[in-house]
Parts: C-alpha cells; structure tokens; sequence
C-alpha cells in the first residue's frame, strides 16, 4: 500500500487506520483525530513520489495548507494579565477575579486574561471539590457565570484562566473564553496533563484526577484569532503551530508553572513559542504563595512576534496592561520569510482535524 493510500484510508474509517512504509506496520487508533506532528523522509527515499508529497512549496510542509493570516477586528488594543492571589475561599477568589478584570478593563484592556486555576487551591484534593459544570452555568458554575456578566457590561473579551470542570462524571482543567456579548465563545480542556517527576524537588499527578481535553481550541474574537493552551500545553510546539496554521494572531496561555521549572522554562518556552511562529504568546500565572501545597513562579507576561518581552512582572499580585499591534506581525514574517522556508519535500505538520474536516 501506499503512503498515499495508507493517509486516504484514514479518512474513511474514523476508528483506526494503518501506514505501511517498507517493511513496518504502524497501526494508530482513536476516536477522533488530533493534530499530529509527522516528519516525512527526505525526497531521496521512495515517499517522494507520494501525491501528497507532488508540490516542493512551503505551503507543502502543512497539511492542509496554512490558512492565511486573517484581518483582524482591529489593529491595536490593551491586553490585561491579571496575576491573582488565590486561597481555598472560593467566594473570595471569583469577587476578587472580579475586581481585577473590572481595574483592568478601566485601564483600557479591550482582552483580560486571568491564571490557571484561579477559583481553587492547584490540587488533587481541591480539583474535585471546586470543579463547575460549566455547561450548566448559572448556580452550578458561579465563576463563569461571573465571567460572562463583566463581559457582557465591561464590553470586553475576556480568557477565563482556568477552573476545574466537572462533566459527564469526569473532571476537567477547562479555559472559556466570553465574548464581548458575554456568550461562552469557547471551551478549551486542557490536552496535555501536567503529571511530572522531578526527584527531590517537585512530583506532581494531574492524571491522577483529571481527564485530558481531546481539541486544539482557536477562536475568533473581537480582538482577533486566539489559540488557547493551558500550562503544560506550553511545552508543545505541535500544537503552537496548529494554531499557527489555522491563523491565529494571539496565544494564550494561563499557566501556573513552579518554582523548579518555572525558573528555567517559563520564560524560554513562551519566547520560543512566539519566535516558532512569529506570533503574539501572552501568559498570567497566579500569584506565589510560599504557604500552599502548589508554589507558583509568577511572572505573567507578554511576548511579541520576535520573541521580545513587552512587558513582565515578578512573582506579586499584578496587573499588567500592556500593547497589541497586529500590524508588526507581517512586518516581522517578511523581515524573517521562515513561513515561506519551510520544506515541504523533509517534514510535514499535519493537522488531522483540520484535514478531516474538509
């Protein structure tokens, strides 16, 4: 069988599909399709002569092909990183998530972004008590609930952090994203659990409680096309240029890193995913609080298209308010053409759900 007819067939049978490449069987099977890095061989191997592989462009080394960076609403606004303090009050913590989107948006933020896990204590224990159903709204998720109201009077945009979601007896580490009109927009699971071992310094399980999200989450909104990952999705440039290629302007990342990686990694991989990509990487952690179970590093920040820092905090309470200007990101893609270098005829990033879609 051929490549090409090994990647047709996957198409038509949503369960499972199998690639032959030599003398290999690699079998692959799921109940849908996430986006999936694949490096093809070089154009010296046999796999050159696969149709899918018939065009040496850039706009080969994606499939589908990148969709063209969208115009956005508007060109340039304020965006508000709200660096919270959180305690096990979880009254506390929605009124006081309130006041910071509310001195944010009075400072002109048009987008507020709040942390990871902004309603509860980062915990196993906590995650199950603090979750919401979110699809229910209302009484049974009092922070979204809080979060649509100040969308919709603030007339803001506004990524929700992040709150443990109960759903269909599963818990889930969940960002919504409200509109201007105070509609849920989107819904973005968490795809990649934060379970890490790090001998003598931090040992941390979310697998243990939560389930992973199974969707790539970009939006359009009144401030442009925005990618959402939390925390750990960080870590995977797989899925930063997904959202690369579906033309998004803005990634969003609420994240509460700790105090052993997030020294050494917080700050790199938010540069590196805005230089991959040469796109805006904006991020808010919770503040640190030496006396909980879960120390955050802090350092909320906005990163531009080159990889340089707009603006930053330390590990405090913060609000940031800080400058978007979309119209630097083709400048920045035409001074450095890597979304034009890119060789279609070595690698390839597939995008299965996207591909599926058509």
């Amino acid at each position: 069988m051929s490549l090409h007819a090994s990647i047709s067939s996957l198409f038509t049978n949503s369960k499972s599909f199998i690639l032959h490449h030599h003398h290999h069987t690699h079998t692959f099977t799921h109940s849908n399709f996430k986006p999936f890095f694949f490096p093809f061989l070089s154009r010296t191997n046999q796999i050159h002569s696969s149709p899918i592989m018939s065009l040496s462009s850039s706009d080969t080394a994606r499939a589908p092909p990148p969709t063209p960076l969208p115009t956005p609403p508007l060109t340039k606004f304020k965006i508000g990183l709200c660096q919270l303090s959180v305690t096990p009050d979880k009254d506390r913590n929605i009124a006081h998530a309130r006041n910071a989107i509310q001195e944010a948006a009075a400072k002109g933020a048009k987008l507020v972004l709040l942390p990871e896990i902004w309603n509860s204590p980062y915990s196993n224990d906590s995650f199950p008590i603090y979750a919401e159903d979110i699809d229910a709204g209302g009484d049974a998720s009092p922070s979204t609930a809080m979060l649509s109201q100040l969308s919709h009077n603030l007339k803001i945009t506004i990524v929700g952090g992040s709150i443990p979601e109960r759903s269909e007896g599963r818990l889930y580490n969940t960002c919504c994203v409200f509109g201007t009109d105070g509609k849920l927009k989107a819904k973005h699971r968490k795809i990649h659990l934060f379970d890490i071992d790090i001998p003598g310094k931090i040992t941390f399980i979310e697998s243990k409680t939560l389930s992973a999200g199974e969707t790539p989450t970009i939006v359009d909104t009144e401030v442009g096309r925005i990618g959402i990952g939390i925390c750990y999705d960080i870590r995977f440039p797989e899925l930063a240029m997904i959202y690369a290629a579906r033309g998004a302007h803005l990634l969003c990342y609420p994240g509460a890193f700790n105090m052993t990686t997030g020294p050494l990694h917080w700050e790199l991989l938010q540069r590196a995913r805005a230089t991959d990509n040469q796109l805006y990487v904006a991020t808010c952690s919770p503040a640190r609080d030496t006396g909980s179970g879960y120390v955050a590093w802090g350092h909320s920040t906005l990163v531009g298209p080159f990889g340089e820092i707009l603006a930053t905090t330390e590990h405090e309470e913060a609000i940031i308010v800080a400058e978007i200007d979309y119209s630097i990101l083709e400048q920045r893609r035409t001074n450095l053409p890597v979304t034009k270098q890119r060789r279609g005829d070595l690698y390839q990033l597939v995008d299965f759900q996207r591909l599926n879609s058509h």
